[in-house]
């Protein structure tokens, strides 16, 4: 089946969807809650979007009331109100883990969508560490003149998280490249994501810039936000910085010469 796929507003249609996200643990009841603002969109209908697919899984559907038998085991829908329904998850497991979205009408109109995570047996919730990584040294032989800042967030769970670039508190989205989604570290249960910030010489050789990194983190129960930060470079620190660099490459040069004639 080909979705199109309008989420949120559009062409003066409202789907609303709350939450936006839910953690649970296993064996918990989840609902979700959609609502819109169109009289003649009787049909009201739930799609799951399981983690790393694009389709779309019809759950079920109804009009003025939902006959449950139209939806798939472990989900309940109601039709409170003409305008809004509820979709209850049932004694949810980690394979409930997904995106779901809310239709009205002829599956045109899409809500943003809630994302459920199920927490795993024995794993809490844990916070991201943040930390910003200067650009490479060997950027400063740089012919583009570009530097790479990366932000570095891990040691989380869930994945619960965005990220956004601020530079003296200005926010940027240019030159702005995220994962796509966080990467399950194996062996250290934990996520972990980056997102790089391309910034011209001029912004980065200013010392008044201060580039900032804000890692938004779901916990479940509020949206808390965790930063790092650092400040572009003065001149005069690249400068020496690239003597520094050059006279070690003299230096190594020099051994290797020394040793080549101690040696005949």
């Amino acid at each position: 089946m080909c979705l199109t796929l309008t989420a949120g507003i559009s062409l003066g249609v409202q789907i609303h969807q709350s939450p936006s996200a839910v953690i649970r643990n296993t064996g918990d009841n989840v609902q979700l809650v959609c609502t819109h603002g169109q009289s003649d969109y009787r049909v009201m209908l739930w799609y799951q979007q399981s983690p790393g697919d694009k389709a779309l899984k019809l759950i079920g559907y109804g009009y003025t009331q939902f006959k449950n038998d139209r939806f798939k085991s472990g989900f309940q829908a109601v039709r409170s109100k003409e305008k809004q329904s509820s979709l209850t998850i049932t004694n949810v497991q980690t394979k409930d883990e997904a995106v779901y979205l809310c239709a009205a009408s002829l599956h045109t109109y899409f809500g943003k969508g809630t994302k459920l995570t199920v927490l795993e047996k024995d794993k809490e919730i844990t916070e991201p560490t943040v930390e910003v990584l200067r650009p490479s040294p060997t950027e400063c032989r740089n012919e583009q003149r570009n530097k790479t800042l990366v932000c570095v967030a891990t040691g989380f769970y869930p994945d619960h998280v965005s990220i956004s670039w601020q530079i003296s508190g200005v926010g940027v989205t240019k030159g702005v490249a995220t994962d796509e989604a966080a990467q399950w570290m194996p062996g250290k249960t934990f996520y972990q994501i980056t997102s790089r910030l391309k910034v011209s010489e001029e912004d980065w050789y200013n010392p008044k810039n201060q580039f900032n990194c804000t890692v938004n983190f779901y916990n479940g129960n509020d949206t808390v936000p965790y930063t790092d930060s650092i400040r572009g470079e003065g001149i005069v620190f690249i400068v020496k910085s690239c003597i520094y660099g050059a006279f070690v490459v003299f230096l190594v040069w020099k051994l290797q010469v020394c040793s080549t004639q101690c040696s005949m």
